[in-house]
């Protein structure tokens, strides 16, 4: 149970903090690119804060694609799967009902960081977007913590870490960077609008760029040694 408990908390983290950051900063990928910046950087950080400080008890997914990944090139359970998951997304809940709270006793600000398509983005450049993108950083995941690829995962976290904000430097432009179904479903459950009527996209891209990384992954993965 523990496990469960540490990946709850550690989703609780990455969405108070990523997703509050973006409101605090207002985060606008066309008329403020330092917010862009700020917001890349807190989910990055984030996530290397919680990899050394729950990555020992449960790996620290603290999203649903990186605990697909991980079930699909079989390093962890079905039960534990669909654990994570439901933990990551209670924990998102968590973390975006403090934010939304928080947000409420502010005048002048607004919303809880939810993903939505951005100006003259069109469904399919969105879903495409979170596909590709979500692949890479799964990618990253799989290979920086996998036990047949040398000394890398030592610095699993900090690579992880680096490469969400790499990530959310070049997507945030058209979703508002998802690549983690829990860290989209909670806030736009709060946020509702077109970000719930779009929630879709954050659900099935992130899952489907997980699935092409776990395929590309075991393309690639070195042998284990003898």
């Amino acid at each position: 149970m523990k496990k469960y408990l540490a990946e709850m908390v550690g989703t609780m983290v990455l969405v108070l903090m990523g997703c509050g950051v973006a409101v605090s900063l207002g985060c606008d990928p066309v008329n403020n690119i330092p917010a862009v910046v700020g917001t890349a950087l807190a989910f990055g950080l984030a996530v290397v804060a919680m990899a050394y400080t729950i990555g020992g008890i449960s790996g620290c997914h603290i999203n649903p694609a990186i605990t697909l990944g991980c079930f699909l090139t079989k390093r962890i359970s079905a039960k534990d799967c669909a654990m994570y998951m439901i933990f990551q997304v209670i924990g998102a809940f968590i973390g975006s009902a403090i934010l939304y709270l928080l947000v409420g006793n502010v005048e002048g600000m607004e919303g809880t960081g939810a993903n939505d398509l951005q100006e003259g983005v069109s469904v399919l450049g969105g879903l495409l977007a979170e596909i590709f993108f979500t692949c890479v950083f799964v990618l990253v995941v799989l290979g920086a913590t996998a036990k047949t690829n040398g000394a890398t995962n030592n610095f699993a976290g900090l690579a992880i870490g680096l490469s969400l904000v790499l990530v959310h430097l070049v997507c945030i432009r058209y979703t508002g960077t998802s690549v983690n179904p829990a860290r989209s479903i909670a806030p736009a459950v709060f946020q509702c609008g077109t970000a719930l009527t779009n929630l879709w996209i954050f659900i099935v891209g992130p899952f489907v760029g997980a699935i092409l990384a776990a395929i590309i992954w075991k393309i690639v993965e070195p042998k284990e040694e003898a």
